[in-house]
């Protein structure tokens, strides 16, 4: 059971619109927290972080979690949130911008105009001369091709359509509920390769996993159209460095924008870089931050979890005097373990459920009265038990 006040510890700054969840009656949050029960995260490496025992989650205030080490997470009965949607609107503003940048050199021609220092020809009678070494076309009637049709794709596409392109859109795992909110006008197509072959501009909004971590290789841009223009506002490593470095060199792509500079594409010509602003909106910053901490907030006191990207979602309307919360491995006969333990300390289960995902189940019994420590430690000691929590 839990006495006194929730510590969080913040990893970096964390939009203080969390402190309207995260009120000071229940919990103190610094970035120097001893032995916390939750990390608030944003951008921070947490591949090599020594946890603590008291850990119980991580909220990421934003969507990529490829930074936190998911499965020794999971082996550990730390629960990691993250906030998918909160900042959608900020990375479809930042996508408008991007597509202007794709098409014009817009960037060559701001540089020219802020290095130019001939006293003799005024700047606005020489650029007269220049323009055109800027110019590109333009993208109405053009093909707009999204990958992902996410929070951020769907809101990509349904603006693509409002700026007269045709759009085509790829995801696999769309799901019913982000289908629905995509303009009837988009065409969905059932593989990448008709995309990759049809668009003339192509952009990103795919969560980085496995399968795809350099998605955008080689193999992939053969397929594309000469002269392609190519939008990343998902993650770098969707695109493989090499290759787009490659086909910039010989003009199979004309213009790569990029939210992800590195040494190495910065210095190429047609690449666009900025830094990683995608989510960096005041809106956007707020938003992620009271989704986490909503999530947190949700799972320390109840035992709910939504949003999870390691653990299933689970949430269950209290009932009852006592929670108890086991995040176990999904394994064959775990309940019917755990359950007699229960009713050989006399205790009745008001109500219960069961989710899994993958290889990791997580349980929750709602009981009408207290239970002794002895029934506690009697659940951590079965095994596949990663974590017992005991809410009141």
């Amino acid at each position: 059971m839990y006495l006194g006040k929730y510590k969080v510890k913040t990893l970096n700054h964390i939009s203080p619109a969390c402190q309207e969840v995260l009120v000071p009656e229940r919990y103190e949050m610094a970035d120097d927290m001893q032995s916390p029960d939750a990390i608030f995260v944003r951008a921070t490496n947490m591949l090599d972080y020594e946890f603590n025992p008291e850990l119980k989650c991580i909220a990421r205030a934003g969507i990529g979690v490829n930074t936190i080490p998911l499965e020794r997470c999971s082996e550990s009965g730390i629960v990691v949130f993250n906030s998918p949607g909160a900042n959608a609107n900020g990375v479809k503003e930042l996508f408008l911008f991007g597509m202007g940048m794709a098409s014009r050199d817009i960037l060559g021609g701001m540089n020219w105009v802020y290095s130019y220092q001939n006293d003799e020809v005024p700047v606005d009678v020489a650029m007269e001369q220049v323009k055109k070494q800027f110019a590109g076309p333009e993208y109405y009637t053009k093909c707009l091709g999204v990958i992902g049709m996410g929070n951020v794709g769907r809101l990509v596409a349904n603006i693509g359509i409002d700026l007269g392109m045709k759009v085509c859109g790829y995801d696999p795992y769309l799901s019913v509920d982000q289908a629905w909110k995509i303009s009837r006008h988009v065409e969905r197509l059932s593989d990448l390769d008709s995309l990759l072959r049809r668009c003339d501009y192509i952009t990103i909004h795919t969560p980085l996993t496995p399968e795809t971590r350099d998605m955008i290789d080689a193999a992939a841009i053969e397929k594309m159209k000469d002269g392609v223009r190519i939008i990343n506002y998902a993650r770098g490593e969707v695109v493989n460095e090499d290759a787009i470095l490659a086909a910039l060199e010989r003009g199979k792509v004309a213009r790569f924008v990029t939210d992800f500079p590195t040494p190495r594409n910065v210095k190429v010509k047609n690449v666009v870089a900025t830094p990683h602003l995608g989510g960096t909106t005041i809106e956007s910053e707020a938003n992620c931050a009271v989704m986490a901490a909503q999530e947190m907030d949700d799972y320390l006191r109840n035992g709910n979890i939504r949003n999870s990207v390691n653990m299933p979602s689970l949430v269950l309307e209290r009932s009852g005097k006592v929670r108890i919360c086991v995040i176990h491995r999904n394994l064959p006969g775990m309940l019917t373990t755990i359950m007699p333990i229960f009713a050989r300390d006399g205790v009745n289960i008001e109500n219960m459920t069961n989710k899994s995902a993958g290889a990791y189940a997580y349980s929750v019994f709602d009981v009408n009265s207290d239970i002794s420590q002895e029934v506690g430690e009697k659940i951590r000691k079965v095994e596949g038990v990663l974590r017992v929590r005991v809410l009141d």
